[in-house]
């Protein structure tokens, strides 16, 4: 059977495009690509530039980050023309986005750091706004991904970087083909399939062409779905379901004022797109204005400074109402973004009336970010009752439906019809939501051993029981002892939500004790709002609105509020802040600031230890609240329907191959409204899809895995006698598929080794010989000339990476050794344990690239130590003295000024972001010529960061380091 290569891939693809509109024109190198550029912005603009002009319009076009650009491309351009004039050169026609020129070319050469050509480019207007990267069917599609990721590093930048301006890539085997935007820090699972109206993925390369690349959809999807992303400076692009229900809210207010909602599950991205959708919608001029709304308590820091960037002072969780009636009344503000809080104040207070007088009768468009809210029954009849033509759009990811409503009310009866829906068997699927796994623990039984059940558990009173200290006691003693496995030794933090006020108390204060004693170092930080019957709010198993401002204080509540006061003087003792909870003001600060500490584990500059490892909550942060690293929930309350979706959706969000899935661990006997709540927000036969395997399934995948792998190389030596690169890339996906069962299975609390048919030691020899793999690959990856199916392949490291096994660990094993060996008679059990430390070099990823200095101490000095003590501060002097010999042979090898490149490496070591080629030209002793300036200055970054790698990464705490 003869399978497609790539070249006949890439031949199909292009007369494909042709067929859709798009003429082939042949650019080999960047001189081409400008020449091209000049033609086809004369003819856009029905004008001839001379050659001044266009220089003029290429120095505008390299101006700035790919973020910049994206603004450059939207913008027209005041040229200054030679005779004195000026005319505006229009890059991109957004408005009327069909009325571009379209071109397609392929295996453009571009001189960066490296030689590199591309498989094929889409042109509009002359720029390349779509790259598309083809790898032959049965190559993986993450391969194309890690080899645009390649490009970003080594060639967009070239020439006049008008690669920088590309909008979107799609990547593409034949059989599957993602797409996504031009953001060079996002991983591979943000990427995406396009799909129908149905949610049905379009996979295939020729469909995908036909329903995505065809001229026109593809210029509307840049013009009005690439989103730019102020807060975070990056693109966005819109996935398939967010786009069609724009789509559908647009059609519907164009053809009438009917409401409809928007059926989109948790962590679908509904902020986004509803915010989208606003946007698109005052672009109808029959739309007086549109108003968009959010709760505060769903508001982090990073939402609140987008919204803000939008309308200054528009989100900022107070209930001041000024700023937002100015906004209503005045004509000139067209899109209005505001809480919930404040909407219902400015309809309802008669100071207010006479400025909102004039909007009765406008047409105004409402969206609410989500709708599923129970205090939005009275705000909607506060909007019908005052706005005679409100027209009104709710998203929710779990809608109140006949079964789970509290009353008669639903969200079709606000809202009447669902205009899209995107339940999470789709999500799950697309891989946009990760799947649950659901552990029961604490199970109630009768004498006779066998389980209450639900049904039994509502008809009695076992708040006493479930409150008790004993219980509580035995619930915080298991997550303790489980924690470190279920987060992967606190990669991610978890939540914890109790059933109400005073469990809350007794469960922190249980923490707090057993931390005292020494039983753990867990960082548990906790916030509840003060009202005195929150504890009946877990009767009905659905999740109660929490008041960011702690609520009203009462003798009622004093006790409580004086609680959480002293909760909030430990906070601050173990961070060093100063929050508190003495009014509502401050309360809400306290929300916020808790919100940001749980999300900052999300962010590169994450600080270890200054991260909250459980926050434990009644009802907050249940809803609304997202942060990727949060896997884990411990439930010890009721949940039911939506309020149990909601919680479980805290912990699902995708974050890299580590997070497999969100972990939930109950403590009260929840299996039937698990399944309830499942069966009415996807099918009832969804389960399997929702939630992971049982914890067998996966010890029976990892074990026929293993007979795979010993197929390939039945012992850890065979490896080295795999001789072509096919069958050593059989034995990278085959030891990978093992290290990712593996990552699973060890979240499972009944996790064993014993378990498994390879045995730890096996198991490690084997993952050397993976690592040897991937360290000679990496020093081929950067060169095109060394052209290797292995070149692209991720060997998801962080599977397999152990942050606590750093340098300060090794020390500590050093220092250990030194001391028993004092004692010790038998020379064998020393060199047994140095040969352990050895391995263990060789088997951490993160310590390879040390392994051969740690090697140099241990024989040239571990021999003469004669305690720990010495033996820390005499590694302590070795490893200072080869960090400033190596800092130092760059420096004379490089020609380097040394101030300058230690400033370098500061600012690297702060921001992460490689510094420019100017920057690294400004430090260099001797100015190299104009070719050699971009090579030299990446080959001054490039051991740079290999110099950070070796002496500062994975060090831990080694005390003087």
């Amino acid at each position: 059977m003869n399978i497609q290569s790539e070249a006949q891939l890439e031949t199909a693809l292009i007369q494909r495009l042709n067929d859709l509109g798009w003429a082939s024109v042949a650019i080999p190198d960047n001189a081409a690509l400008e020449a091209n550029l000049r033609a086809q912005l004369e003819a856009h603009n029905g004008l001839q530039f001379s050659d001044g002009e266009f220089r003029t319009i290429l120095n505008h076009l390299g101006k700035g980050s790919t973020f910049e650009k994206a603004k450059t491309l939207r913008d027209r351009m005041a040229l200054q023309r030679d005779d004195g004039t000026t005319a505006y050169v229009q890059f991109f026609n957004g408005r009327e986005w069909c009325r571009n020129r379209y071109q397609v070319t392929h295996q453009i050469t571009q001189e960066g750091h490296y030689k590199t050509r591309y498989d094929v480019t889409l042109l509009v207007n002359g720029l390349p706004l779509i790259q598309i990267e083809l790898k032959r069917r049965g190559i993986e599609l993450k391969e194309a991904f890690n080899q645009i990721n390649r490009y970003h590093r080594h060639s967009f930048g070239a020439g006049n970087a008008l690669f920088q301006y590309l909008q979107l890539f799609v990547i593409s085997n034949g059989v599957n083909t993602k797409y996504y935007a031009n953001n060079r820090h996002q991983d591979f699972k943000q990427t995406f399939f396009w799909a129908d109206e149905d949610n049905t993925p379009i996979t295939r390369l020729e469909a995908f062409a036909d329903a995505f690349l065809e001229k026109c959809f593809v210029s509307k999807m840049i013009a009005k779905y690439v989103v730019l992303h102020e807060s975070d400076q990056v693109l966005m692009v819109l996935r398939p379901y967010q786009y069609y229900a724009v789509e559908r809210i647009l059609d519907r207010v164009m053809k009438g004022r009917k409401n409809g909602y928007i059926w989109h599950t948790t962590g679908s991205g509904k902020t986004l797109t509803s915010f989208k959708a606003s946007q698109v919608i005052i672009e109808n001029p029959k739309v007086a204005k549109v108003v968009f709304v959010v709760d505060r308590a769903d508001l982090d820091y990073q939402t609140t400074k987008e919204f803000n960037y939008f309308s200054p002072g528009s989100v900022d969780g107070t209930d001041n109402t000024k700023a937002l009636v100015d906004q209503l009344a005045d004509p000139d503000t067209t899109l209005v973004v505001t809480t919930i809080q404040k909407l219902n104040t400015a309809i309802t207070r008669e100071r207010h009336a006479a400025a909102m007088e004039a909007l009765k009768d406008e047409r105004i468009v409402f969206v609410f970010d989500e709708c599923h809210r129970s205090q939005f029954g009275d705000t909607h009849k506060n909007i019908v009752a005052f706005f005679s033509k409100a027209q009104m759009f709710g998203f929710t990811g779990t809608p109140i439906l006949k079964e789970n409503a509290i009353g008669k009310r639903t969200t079709a009866n606000l809202f009447e019809d669902c205009l899209h829906r995107y339940v999470i068997t789709d999500a799950i699927r697309d891989e946009n939501v990760l799947r649950f796994s659901v552990e029961y623990w604490g199970k109630l039984r009768r004498k006779d051993g066998t389980f209450i059940g639900d049904e039994e558990v509502s008809g009695l009173d076992l708040k006493e029981f479930f409150e008790s200290e004993k219980r509580i006691d035995g619930v915080v003693d298991w997550i303790i002892e489980n924690h470190d496995r279920k987060t992967h030794n606190r990669d991610f933090s978890a939540i914890m939500c109790v059933g109400a006020v005073d469990a809350l108390t007794k469960t922190y204060e249980a923490f707090q004790r057993k931390k005292a004693e020494g039983k753990h170092d867990l960082k548990v930080a906790t916030i509840f709002t003060f009202a005195a019957d929150e504890e009946d709010e877990d009767a009905n198993g659905l999740i109660g609105e929490p008041d960011v401002t702690g609520g009203p204080v009462s003798a009622a509540t004093q006790h409580s509020r004086d609680k959480l006061a002293g909760y909030v003087s430990d906070y601050n003792a173990m961070f060093g802040t100063n929050n508190s909870v003495k009014d509502g003001k401050a309360f809400y600060v306290y929300y916020k600031a808790l919100a940001k500490r749980m999300k900052w584990r999300d962010r590169k500059d994450f600080i270890e230890g200054q991260g909250i490892d459980i926050l434990l909550v009644v009802n907050m942060f249940l809803t609304g609240f997202d942060a990727k690293t949060c896997n884990t929930l411990y439930v010890d309350k009721n949940l039911r329907y939506h309020g149990l979706i909601q919680a479980f959706s805290r912990t699902n969000r995708i974050l890299g191959q580590k997070k497999s899935q969100g972990n939930i661990v109950c403590f009260r006997n929840l299996k039937a409204k698990v399944d309830e709540a499942i069966a009415l927000f996807s099918n009832k036969d969804a389960d399997e899809t929702i939630l992971i395997a049982p914890y067998q399934e996966y010890v029976d995948r990892f074990n026929d895995a293993v007979m795979e792998l010993l197929k390939i190389a039945p012992t850890p030596s065979a490896v080295d006698r795999l001789v072509s690169e096919d069958d050593i890339l059989a034995f990278v996906r085959a030891f990978r598929e093992l290290i990712r069962i593996r990552n699973v299975l060890t979240s499972f609390t009944e996790f064993s080794d014993d378990d498994l048919s390879l045995d730890a030691q096996r198991f490690e020899d084997f993952k050397s010989k993976y690592l040897d793999i991937h360290d000679r690959m990496k020093s081929d990856r950067d060169d095109d000339q060394k052209a290797s199916i292995l070149n692209e392949v991720d060997f998801e490291l962080e599977l397999i990476r152990r942050d606590n096994i750093n340098v300060a660990y090794i020390l500590a094993l050093l220092a250990s050794v030194v001391a028993e060996q004092r004692e010790a008679e038998d020379a064998l059990d020393t060199a047994s344990k140095t040969k352990t430390i050895l391995d263990l070099l060789g088997s951490e990823p993160r310590l390879r690239s040390k392994r051969e200095l740690i090697e140099e101490f241990i024989t040239a000095y571990l021999p003469t130590m004669k305690s720990a003590e010495q033996t820390t501060a005499t590694f302590e002097g070795f490893w200072a003295e080869k960090r400033e010999a190596a800092f130092q042979t760059i420096c004379t090898e490089e020609r380097l000024d040394r101030e300058g490149f230690a400033g370098l490496l500061e600012a690297y070591q702060f921001s992460g972001k490689r510094p420019l080629t100017d920057e690294v030209i400004a430090i260099m002793i001797e100015m190299p010529g104009i070719l050699q300036r971009k090579p030299s200055a990446e080959r001054v970054v490039t051991r740079m960061i290999a110099l950070i790698e070796t002496f500062d990464e994975g060090m831990g705490d080694t005390g003087g380091l």
